[in-house]
């Protein structure tokens, strides 16, 4: 007999009003097969006007947009000031700044295994007005995580798959 590899379990689901096996009309459709089916999907989006910031983290550079009425720094970047409408320019910032807020997931999809966890935080560099957010990495074990920490721009040495997987934030101790 040929089998499906992605077979998990096969079970019979109980009708949820207790109705016995011949007065259910559904009797029929209670046997259930459950597999494992993996989903992959490939996407083609195009980044718009804020493609510079994803460009710019190729070379390295943290790009945000400055307004030109109020000096307002926004990253992650806006293509016009909220509060004056104006058209934002582009700047540089450094990599320095401070943890906002985080949160610890003990799960990750694609984690290497079930210990990772994933540290999402929201730094504000030095001169945005916003935060953005990013992954936190490389914490000490014995450093505690905490709003104000000072935090560090660190750049990945190796390609990656997606712009925003070529940098992330560490402790700056």
């Amino acid at each position: 007999m040929v089998k499906v590899e992605r077979k998990l379990e096969e079970i019979m689901v109980e009708s949820p009003d207790g109705i016995g096996a011949s007065d259910d009309e559904w009797a029929a459709f209670r046997r259930i097969e459950v597999i494992d089916f993996p989903l992959t999907f490939d996407f083609r989006h195009s980044l718009g006007k804020l493609s510079r910031f994803f460009l710019e983290l190729e070379n390295q550079r943290l790009m945000g947009t400055c307004c030109p009425v109020c000096h307002s720094i926004w990253l992650p970047p806006r293509t016009l000031c909220p509060d004056h409408h104006a058209v934002n320019d582009w700047v540089e910032l450094g990599g320095q700044g401070v943890l906002e807020a985080f949160s610890i997931s003990s799960y990750a999809l694609g984690a290497d295994s079930a210990d990772e966890s994933v540290v999402l935080a929201y730094v504000k560099l030095h001169g945005a007005k916003t935060a953005l957010l990013q992954q936190l990495r490389n914490v000490p074990r014995d450093k505690q995580i905490e709003p104000g920490m000072p935090v560090k721009v660190v750049w990945s040495k190796i390609d990656v798959q997606h712009p925003m997987q070529l940098f992330w934030f560490e402790p700056d101790i």
